[in-house]
C-alpha cells in the first residue's frame, strides 16, 4: 500500500505541470511569431528578441529561490500566487496596445514559471514513494518536455489562421483548470520554518543571471569576442564565485551550493547541463537546416522534429519505470549510446540532410534524451540527503533554464560564422555551420558519457 501514489499526488504533480508545460509553450511558440510582432510593433531583431530574454532572465533568477520558497512557506499558497501571476502576465499580453507592455506581460509569465517549475519535483520527491520516484520524474520531465514538440507547431497553425493573440487566450482556460486542480489537490507535508533571506545573495544571484543571459544572447548581434558579449558574462562569473563563497560560509543560503562539493552529485549537474544544451542547440539548428537549406516553410520545419520530440517526452516515464527496476547505470548510459549515434550520423550527412534524415536521426537522438534525462536528475538528487533535495532539486531547474541562453547563442553563432563566408551561399554557410555544430556536440556528448560513467550507481 506505501508503494502506491495516491490521486491528490497525481493531481498536485499535473497541477504544477501544466504551469510549466505552460510556460515553456508560450516561449516556443512565441518564437515564431517574431516577424509578425517586429511588423505589428515596428521593432527590429534585437529588440523583439526581449520577448524571450527577459522571460528566461526571470525565470533564471526565481528558480534559485526555490529551496528559501520552499521552507517559508506552504505548497498551495505558493502554487496560488505562481498561478495567479501567471494568469496575469497572460492576461496583460493579450491585450497589450505596446510592445513595452508585452513586455511586463512576459516579466510576470516568468515570475509565475520560476515559481512553478521546481514546485512539481519538490512534490515529487517529497511525497511520492521511492519505488515510484523515477516514473513520476519521468512524468514531470514528460510535462516540460512535450511543450518544445508542439510548441513551434502550434504556433505556426495560430499564428497563420488567428493572430498571435490567441496563443495566450488558448491558455487562459487551461490555466484556470490547473489553478482549480492544484487548489483541490496540493497538500502540506513538510513543515514551514522561518527563516531570513540574505539579501546580498539574491543580489549575486540577479546579476550572476542578468549578466550571464544578457552576455551569451548578445552573441547573435555582435562579435563572439566584442565587449558587449564578454563584459556581462565576466560581470555574471565574477558573481557567480561571490555567490558561492558566500553560500559556503552563511548558515541559511539562498541555494546551498556546498552540495556541489558533493564529487557524485556535481558530475550529475554538469552532465545534465551538457545534455540540455545539446537538445537546445539541436532545436536551433533543425528547424533552420530544414527552412533555409531544405526550402521549406517553418510548419512543415515544424513538423519534421514533431515526431522525435514527442518520443524523447512520452519515453520518459517508462524510462524513469525502467530504472525504478534496474537501477539508474544501464537506461542513461545505453540512452547516451543512442544519442551519440543519432549526432554521428547528423554529423556524417551534415551537409546533405534530407527532411526524412532529419526527422528519422532526430527520432534516434531524442531516444536517448528519453532514456537519460529525467534520469539523470534522479539519479543526481538520490546522492543528496533529504534535507539537501530541494537545493538539488533548485541547481538542476536553474541549469535547465541557463543552458537554453548559453546553447542557442553559441551554436547560432557558429552557424552565423558559416553563413557569412562569402564564398558560400547562405544555404551552404547554414548547412556547413550546422555540421560544425553537430561536431561540437559529439565533443559534448562524449564528455557527458565519461562523466556519467564515473558518477551513476552500478546496480550488481
Amino acid at each position: 500500500m506505501n508503494d502506491k501514489i495516491s490521486l491528490k499526488v497525481l493531481m498536485s504533480v499535473i497541477a504544477a505541470g501544466i504551469m510549466s508545460f505552460s510556460g515553456v509553450i508560450i516561449e516556443t511558440s512565441m518564437n515564431i511569431t517574431f516577424p509578425t510582432l517586429m511588423k505589428d510593433f515596428d521593432i527590429n531583431t534585437s529588440t523583439v528578441q526581449w520577448m524571450t530574454t527577459i522571460y528566461l532572465l526571470v525565470v533564471s533568477v526565481v528558480v534559485p529561490l526555490s529551496a528559501i520558497l520552499k521552507r517559508n512557506f506552504k505548497t498551495k499558497p505558493l502554487f496560488i500566487t505562481a498561478n495567479l501571476l501567471f494568469i496575469l502576465g497572460v492576461l496583460i499580453d493579450l491585450i497589450a496596445p505596446s510592445f513595452s507592455l508585452l513586455i511586463i506581460g512576459r516579466l510576470v509569465q516568468g515570475l509565475g514559471t520560476g515559481i512553478a517549475l521546481p514546485l512539481m519535483f519538490n512534490i515529487i520527491l517529497e511525497q511520492v514513494p521511492n519505488k515510484k520516484i523515477g516514473l513520476m520524474m519521468g512524468v514531470g520531465n514528460l510535462i516540460t518536455a512535450i511543450a518544445p514538440a508542439v510548441g513551434p507547431t502550434f504556433g505556426g497553425i495560430v499564428v497563420s489562421s488567428i493572430g498571435w493573440r490567441y496563443i495566450f487566450l488558448i491558455l487562459l482556460p487551461i490555466l484556470v483548470i490547473s489553478l482549480i486542480i492544484g487548489i483541490f489537490a496540493i497538500e502540506q507535508k513538510s513543515v514551514v520554518e522561518r527563516t531570513k533571506l540574505d539579501f546580498l545573495s539574491l543580489i549575486l544571484i540577479v546579476i550572476t543571471f542578468a549578466g550571464l543571459v544578457y552576455g551569451f544572447s548578445s552573441m547573435g548581434s555582435g562579435s563572439i569576442l566584442s565587449i558587449k558579449v564578454l563584459f556581462p558574462i565576466i560581470i555574471g562569473l565574477i558573481a557567480l564565485f561571490a555567490l558561492y563563497r558566500r553560500s559556503v560560509r552563511i548558515d541559511n543560503p539562498i541555494v546551498k551550493l556546498s552540495i556541489l562539493r558533493n564529487s557524485k552529485f556535481s558530475g550529475h549537474v554538469l552532465a545534465f547541463f551538457i545534455l540540455q544544451f545539446i537538445t537546445l542547440g539541436m532545436s536551433f539548428i533543425l528547424p533552420n537546416y530544414v527552412q533555409i537549406v531544405n526550402k521549406q516553410s517553418a510548419f512543415i520545419a515544424g513538423l519534421v522534429v514533431l515526431p522525435g520530440a514527442a518520443l524523447g517526452a512520452v519515453f520518459a516515464p517508462l524510462a524513469g519505470k525502467i530504472m525504478d527496476k534496474v537501477g539508474a547505470y544501464k537506461p542513461i548510459l545505453f540512452g547516451m549510446l543512442a544519442g551519440l549515434i543519432g549526432l554521428m550520423l547528423f554529423a556524417i550527412f551534415g551537409t546533405h540532410l534530407s527532411d526524412a534524415m532529419i526527422l528519422i536521426f532526430y527520432l534516434i537522438y531524442m531516444f536517448c534524451l528519453g532514456l537519460s534525462f529525467g534520469n539523470i536528475m534522479t539519479s543526481g538528487l538520490s546522492t543528496l540527503s533529504a534535507n539537501d533535495a530541494s537545493h538539488g532539486n533548485a541547481i538542476f531547474n536553474t541549469i535547465q533554464q541557463i543552458s537554453g541562453a548559453i546553447s542557442t547563442s553559441i551554436i547560432s553563432a557558429i552557424v552565423a560564422i558559416s553563413q557569412m563566408n562569402p564564398s558560400y551561399s547562405k544555404e551552404l554557410g547554414t548547412a556547413v555551420g550546422s555540421e560544425h555544430g553537430f561536431i561540437l556536440l559529439i565533443i559534448l556528448l562524449l564528455l557527458a558519457a565519461f562523466i556519467l560513467n564515473k558518477v551513476v550507481k552500478k546496480e550488481k
